[in-house]
């Protein structure tokens, strides 16, 4: 390889938001090196994610992102011919809590204000979207139509494919160890196997983000914590939408639990702990499919005769108050930070790419300044989002 090759972009990771940035950057007829440790694209903790995709957010940055991950993924076959497995079919969060009731009820004009479709329905119309439900205490919920799922395995495979063709260069098994710079602007970077120069960096590296932080000599305040998922053998296929479970789960030990059943016709499911595993431990512990269980039961009681097929683990890059870094890098240029997001990298990583994409070759963000805003680097992050 010749030292320091010159590229027009580097992008630093290649999972959920530097793959589709490399593509997004590529159509655009910009000369891109992507590169990663790993061995592929998407091998870090985008193939752990369950496959949401939801502009179901608290959060005007997450919403109009995701409104455009969403345009990105749902059209991606018909104009790609490649199926990346996207089913329509919504998100759903019942409801029996007036207290939840009323927070979700307030958010619904703001998140209409963003281009979200969301409404409340009431108790009927949700056991109509989620057949099965438990009735008892049923108050209603709200229904998102246009969110759905996409398969975490074929997505980065769709987004290399298409950014190859486009001329894109990939570069696995390559470890950053450092980035190159002339006084305050960042030139390019330093790997385990040589160097290269660019006009922009973007580092897109998810839970590794913050090991960069003193390689650039700048704070990245993201801090991984591990959360485990399942899924089960198929079953006749009865539910269309995503479904959240906000209720306090059994215990003590969970917060919100979410699921759905993809194409296939398997049940994939994930929870948050109420304590954290932070660090990066993969591990699946012991205790995820007992307490799980007892969560799913009560909410669909006929989940009781599910076979659970397999468990795995994967890392939420999270920032202090749940919402991503997509932002130009203060004090040194020539660098975007894609980071911190916060789990839901594959939902956010099309969208985000479409709008570091429009910042490096049109100079300006794509999506509302109020919601770019919400991704600035220099915020004081004390804020949280409501529904991350």
């Amino acid at each position: 390889m010749p030292a320091n090759k010159t590229y027009d972009v580097i992008v630093v990771g290649c999972g959920s938001v530097g793959n589709p940035t490399a593509y997004h950057l590529a159509e655009a007829g910009m000369k891109v090196l992507v590169l990663d440790r790993r061995p592929a694209a998407g091998q870090g903790d985008n193939k752990a994610a369950i496959g949401g995709v939801r502009a179901t957010h608290s959060d005007p940055g997450k919403i109009s992102t995701c409104l455009e991950s969403i345009d990105i993924i749902s059209n991606w076959e018909e104009k790609h011919g490649f199926d990346v497995g996207w089913k329509s079919g919504g998100y759903c969060l019942p409801v029996y809590d007036e207290s939840i009731e009323k927070s979700l009820k307030d958010l619904i004009p703001y998140q209409k204000k963003f281009g979200l479709d969301i409404k409340w329905v009431g108790p009927e119309e949700i056991q109509e979207i989620v057949p099965g439900v438990n009735p008892v205490g049923l108050r209603g919920g709200t229904y998102s139509p246009g969110d759905g799922q996409v398969s975490s395995i074929l997505l980065p495979v769709a987004f290399q494919r298409e950014a190859m063709k486009h001329g894109a260069e990939y570069r696995f098994n390559e470890k950053v160890i450092g980035y190159l710079k002339e006084g305050d602007r960042v030139t390019g970077v330093k790997t385990d196997k040589g160097s290269y120069s660019a006009e922009w960096v973007v580092l897109a590296a998810g839970a590794d983000a913050a090991e960069h932080s003193e390689l650039l000599g700048i704070d990245i305040p993201v801090t991984p914590d591990s959360h485990e998922a399942g899924i089960s053998a198929p079953i006749e296929h009865f539910l269309e939408p995503l479904v959240v479970d906000l209720r306090p789960g059994p215990e003590g030990k969970t917060a919100n639990f979410y699921f759905g059943q993809n194409r296939e016709g398997q049940i994939i499911f994930c929870y948050t702990p109420k304590e954290l595993f932070i660090g990066t431990n993969r591990e699946s512990i012991s205790e995820f499919l007992p307490v799980l269980a007892g969560r799913m039961i009560t909410l669909i009681p006929s989940f009781k005769n599910l076979l659970i097929r397999r468990i795995w683990r994967g890392c939420y890059p999270m920032t202090p108050d749940g919402i991503p870094i997509i932002d130009f890098a203060k004090g040194l240029e020539g660098l975007i930070l894609a980071v911190g997001m916060c789990g839901q990298g594959l939902m956010l990583g099309p969208g985000a790419g479409k709008n570091i994409a429009s910042m490096i070759v049109n100079g300006k963000h794509c999506i509302p300044d109020e919601a770019q805003n919400c991704f600035r680097y220099d915020r004081d992050y004390k804020g949280k989002e409501a529904l991350k």
